[in-house]
């Protein structure tokens, strides 16, 4: 019912906007308009109460109500969307009021002559009353009181953060994983039980490759166990790869993963063979006299697991796999069955969730409560964790009434579903109407697939989605709504070194659900693989998964198409996707039609606001891109095409631009302001210093850009640098920033001026060689800063504190490649640092590129000295450091550290020696 209060409340939006527009409209008619409006409103209030009730609970006449004013609903959206985007078209600037109200007539005749019932727009209207009217009493005859849904958290919850980045937390993965190490190190000869898991073995030789296959209901945590495992054990080995498989395996795309992760350059070689028998015969030449290590994870049937096994040489080089299966029968050799937790791990992870590290539960939460709500879970981390995450905040009442509420999903076909999915189906129906279509956008997406939370996050935006809210641009609050996802354990966190989190993974049962709950309001539908789409009525959005095209679709069924995302698939795009407003091809094929280039109709796209063309080979668009106005992202990343037609110069609410390498034309810059996020080559298409240095100048214009990333192929000269630096002073609303490029320039004095932005989170400058830490990296200014990567030639104990102090530094790297540069000491001294406070206290990775480091705690234990060298001079470690008591200093040094690396100068150290 949500789905239809956003569609009703996107047409009060446009009814709006309609009656804003400035021509005279047909006498009588914004009277009419008005009138609409209020009763959608009414509508819309009922529905919103409507979406917070199951839909198992509800009277199938209110269902019948809603799915008619949705209908409706997506008819009067299609007929205002066609009006409205030719209205902006005719208001250009140039144009006469007279050439206006004649155009505006013209326009109105073609466009509603084709309407429902062939009425005009009035007539529309009329009849939208008319239908509105008829369903309103049985509206009235059949509500339901609701409560207001509880406030939502609108920021990334701090105990998901360490619960989901660090394996050795999980509750119970500690001791299930070094079962499993076991398994894998040694051999055994029977089965035994191994505390949450069962174990059976086929004995065998360690240095054979050996297969073990982890066995385990939905939820159970299956590859969370793999990857702790695979994370803990992957660099021991000469190669290896994690793959996902999936119920409906495309198994050409699982061996290019494999290779992928095997080997990039194997990969490369490959990654245009069709032929699965000429990849089985590469990989197995590819893994013969290898130790590898290989994770093939979410297994379902055994047709697929046998080919994938026969391409994995059995050498005798200690090569390990692991698998992992809902399914007995696939499990082979070795199988450790994975059970579900004991009460008391399933307990401290519950309130480990709910109340933090700690994991301490209120008094006013009783026992018998949580027992009541555990006994539900049945000990699966994921109906655990979802269910604590539908109760965060929530009060002693809210808790009994939870888990007193009936078993109401029972998905297709009425049957009865287990305990996991009835909870996920609990936290689904206490979303927000809002967050619901969101995450039921996610089923347009293949399973396992990595879902990038930006380019979400811009699809969302383009479909409308996302509600506007006051001093908040839309792709923040589409930041906030994923952040809400990832609270409500409704998606999975994707998180990178480099970039934090990134994107999102759907869980099989998650996304089970969701397409369940689509597929009843028509919401998206899926293409099949042979038999194109299976929807019966019409259909709004389009997804098309790794589908070679048999044939076109009917005109009938794509016309009313308002979003087409489409994953290694052939594609045609035709005239009849004339209401698109997603496009978003990944990994595609475009079908020509009569001998063009696949796009010669994509200027006809009016309403196209999202054009996703990601990892294309030989790409070209058109210059009738150019027609798109309303066009707000063009993703070009992973695509080849060298140069950009100037016509994007008059995209002017672009928000998002990726274009990877290719080359943006001369005065763009100048041209599109509207920027909020952008991947763009800093060469910028000019062939001289001077053009070099105008592109530079104009990054000063995008005074709305949040995000960018410039990548620059030469060194740049002093005046280059003083040119951006005045381009950056502009950009205030910076909150990622990285500039790279492959040759650096020594910073210029300039840079020490630089004020950063204050809610700058990411910041990356590989552009120049800073001779120490620049001041301006200030804990007491960038209190939000999280990453950072420069090149500094020295460190010294002032940079190394301010580093140190900065609160939310979580990934920092620092390299180094001057011949100068010799030994230097560094000691932090803890006088003054309370017990709160620490030095790099939220940093999980820190790289030294150029440097050997060496830290030891003082006798006392009041301070930490760091001492690095980078080979040249003489060595100043001391033997008699090395050995000093290793205890906590009293003031926590990197307390939450995951890796560390450094450079290790062999031939410096070996010199030394021979010296001595």
């Amino acid at each position: 019912m949500d789905l239809v209060a956003g569609a009703v409340c996107s047409i009060i939006r446009k009814l709006g906007t309609l009656l804003q527009a400035e021509y005279k409209l047909q006498k009588g008619l914004p009277e009419e308009i008005e009138s609409l409006r209020h009763e959608l409103e009414t509508a819309h209030t009922a529905l919103r109460m409507v979406g917070e009730v199951p839909r198992e609970q509800l009277d199938p006449q209110v269902k019948q109500w809603a799915s008619e004013v949705r209908e409706a609903s997506y008819d009067m959206k299609d007929i205002l969307d066609s009006f409205l985007v030719h209205v902006v078209d005719a208001a250009a600037p140039g144009r006469s009021k007279n050439g206006l109200r004649k155009l505006l007539q013209k326009k109105m005749a073609m466009l509603f002559s084709k309407a429902k019932g062939r009425h005009t727009i009035a007539g529309a209207i009329e009849e939208m009353k008319r239908r509105l009217q008829e369903v309103a009493d049985r509206r009235n005859r059949y509500a339901i009181p609701v409560a207001l849904p509880a406030p939502v958290t609108t920021t990334l919850d701090p105990r998901l953060a360490y619960m989901d980045t660090d394996a050795t937390l999980l509750i119970g993965v500690d001791k299930t994983r070094a079962d499993l190490i076991a398994m894998l190190q040694h051999s055994s000869s029977g089965g035994h039980g191994h505390g949450e898991a069962h174990v059976s073995s086929g004995g065998g030789s360690s240095s054979k490759m050996k297969i073990v296959s982890v066995v385990g209901v939905g939820g159970l945590g299956k590859t969370t166990l793999a990857k702790a495992v695979y994370d803990e054990f992957k660099q021991q080995y000469d190669c290896a790869a994690f793959v996902s498989v999936g119920r409906k395996p495309d198994l050409v795309q699982v061996f290019s993963s494999i290779f992928y992760d095997l080997d990039r350059e194997e990969y490369d070689a490959i990654r245009e063979v069709k032929s699965l028998q000429l990849l089985i015969r590469e990989l197995r030449k590819f893994l013969r006299n290898k130790r590898y290590f290989i994770i093939i994870d979410d297994v379902w049937d055994i047709p697929s697991w046998e080919t994938i096994k026969s391409a994995l040489d059995q050498n005798s080089s200690g090569s390990r796999v692991i698998t992992t299966t809902r399914n007995r029968d696939i499990a082979s050799e070795e199988v450790y069955e994975l059970d579900p937790l004991s009460y008391d791990n399933s307990k401290k992870l519950f309130y480990t969730r709910l109340f933090g590290r700690e994991g301490r539960c209120p008094a006013d939460h009783p026992d018998e409560v949580s027992k009541k709500i555990l006994d539900k879970c049945g000990g699966v981390p994921l109906a655990i964790i979802t269910m604590a995450s539908l109760l965060v905040g929530k009060s002693r009442e809210d808790w009994f009434e939870v888990c007193n509420s009936p078993g109401f999903y029972r998905g297709k076909d009425n049957k009865q579903v287990d305990d996991t999915v009835w909870i996920l189906s609990l936290s689904y129906y206490d979303l927000p109407s809002y967050l619901k279509t969101c995450l039921l956008y996610l089923s347009v997406y293949p399973e396992d697939h990595l879902i990038e939370k930006s380019s979400l996050i811009w699809k969302w935006i383009a479909e409308g989605f996302i509600e506007q809210k006051a001093g908040t641009s839309l792709s923040q609050q589409g930041d906030e709504y994923f952040h809400q996802l990832i609270n409500r354990s409704m998606i999975q966190a994707v998180e990178e070194e480099e970039r934090g989190i990134c994107g999102c993974r759907v869980h099989d049962m998650v996304l089970d659900l969701i397409r369940d709950l689509s597929d009843e309001v028509s919401f998206v539908t899926v293409s099949n693989d042979d038999e194109g789409i299976s929807s019966g009525g019409k259909v709004r959005r389009l997804a098309q998964q790794r589908r070679m095209v048999k044939h076109t679709h009917r005109h009938d069924v794509v016309a009313q198409v308002r979003s087409l995302v489409a994953c290694g698939c052939d594609v045609v795009l035709h005239l009849s996707f004339k209401l698109l407003r997603v496009l978003d091809l990944e990994s595609c094929r475009l079908v020509r039609n009569n001998g063009g280039h696949g796009l010669e109709h994509l200027g006809n796209l009016l309403h196209l606001r999202y054009l996703g063309l990601r990892n294309m080979k030989h790409l070209r668009l058109p210059e009738e891109i150019g027609a798109l106005k309303h066009l707000q992202t063009l993703d070009l990343k992973g695509s080849t095409t060298p140069l950009l037609p100037w016509s994007i110069c008059q995209l002017t609410q672009l928000a998002c631009l990726r274009s990877g390498l290719s080359l943006v034309p001369d005065g763009f810059l100048r041209k599109v302001t509207s920027l909020e996020e952008l991947e763009i080559n800093g060469s910028g298409g000019y062939m001289d210093e001077g053009s070099e240095r105008q592109f530079i100048q104009e990054l000063g214009n995008l005074r709305e850009v949040r995000v960018l990333r410039v990548l620059f192929f030469g060194v740049l000269s002093p005046s280059m640098q003083s040119d951006l630096l005045l381009s950056l002073g502009n950009l205030q609303k910076l909150r990622h920033l990285a500039l790279r490029s492959f040759e650096q320039a020594a910073a210029t004095r300039e840079w020490d001026t630089v004020v950063l932005p204050r809610h700058l989170r990411l910041l990356v400058i590989q552009i120049v060689l800073f001779p120490c830490l620049p001041s301006w990296v200030n804990p007491a200014h960038l209190t939000s800063f999280s990453h950072l990567e420069l090149f500094v030639d020295r460190i010294d104990e002032a940079g190394l504190t301010a580093l140190g102090g900065l609160p939310e530094l979580s990934y920092l790297s620092l390299r180094c490649f001057s011949l100068m540069m010799s030994y230097s000491k560094t000691t932090l001294v803890a006088a003054g640092i309370t017990s709160t406070d620490g030095f790099f206290k939220k940093l999980r990775c820190f790289y030294l590129e150029g440097w050997i480091v060496q830290l030891v705690i003082s006798e006392d234990s009041t301070s930490v000295s760091f001492l690095t060298w980078n080979g040249k001079g003489d060595i100043a470690f001391s033997s008699s450091e090395t050995q000093s008591r290793v205890v906590a200093p009293a003031v926590a040094f990197m307390p939450n550290l995951q890796e560390l690396a450094f450079d290790v100068p062999v031939e410096a150290l070996y010199r030394l020696a021979v010296a001595f």
